[in-house]
């Protein structure tokens, strides 16, 4: 009994340590972006504060806390970051940055750029370069909410996707304010993550739709028209 135990026991290693071995040896090749300006002070996927002078990232697997090296190929310029978020959910784009660490990577013009990620560490202790900020307990905020299960058929302005239904709410309940538009939210699963696509207006005209995502690009730059489906 205590050699089959033993025997067991050795098995398990040498499981744990081929996989950690594996997920050591993590590299991937692909298209970085980085976080706008609107994000700054919203929750991650983990539940963290979003911060620009944070060097952290998003990614689409990897556990949170992974520590991960991201080398610009286009400049050679090296940094290291922590996953706290997921995404980016962009076709091509295996990685989305803090502002500084891009900054720091030097790509801010271009917007995106071609790095190589390599997984360094699992860990949630990666020391940032500024000292913590003390973050106040935000006070309870209530939403009034009147769901109802639409099909519309015209075309809207989509500005994003979220993974975090707490940021929905919030952005759903400023865009409404701001722009007194009909608020759409397309929930979709993309790679086993369930996102919130939000969507603006309900037009057949492409001149309205036009005029929409004209003025929406001044806050959104990334805004899109989509038509929806039924």
């Amino acid at each position: 009994m205590k050699n089959r135990i033993a025997f067991l026991i050795v098995i398990f290693l040498f499981i744990f340590i081929n996989e950690q071995h594996a997920q050591q040896d993590y590299k991937k090749t692909g298209i970085a972006s980085f976080y706008a300006d609107k994000f700054e002070g919203r929750q991650t996927a983990n539940g963290e504060i979003y911060y620009h002078a944070k060097r952290t990232a998003a990614h689409n697997s990897l556990p949170f806390g992974s520590i991960v090296k991201v080398t610009n190929l286009d400049n050679n310029k090296v940094a290291v970051v922590r996953i706290n978020d997921r995404g980016p959910f962009v076709d091509n784009r295996i990685i989305d940055l803090s502002k500084s660490v891009a900054q720091d990577l030097d790509f801010i013009e271009k917007g995106i750029t071609k790095v190589k990620i390599e997984l360094i560490a699992s860990t949630d202790d990666l020391p940032d370069n500024k000292p913590a900020e003390k973050i106040e307990l935000q006070k309870k905020t209530y939403f009034k909410v009147n769901v109802e299960s639409v099909l519309p058929s015209g075309k809207g302005v989509q500005i994003g996707s979220y993974s975090n239904d707490e940021n929905v709410f919030r952005l759903a309940d400023e865009l409404k304010k701001k722009f007194n538009e009909e608020i759409f939210v397309e929930l979709a699963t993309i790679k086993g993550q369930k996102v919130y696509r939000i969507i603006i207006g309900n037009y057949t005209s492409d001149a309205k739709l036009n005029a929409l995502k004209n003025k929406l690009k001044k806050e959104y730059s990334g805004c899109f028209i989509v038509t929806f489906k039924k």
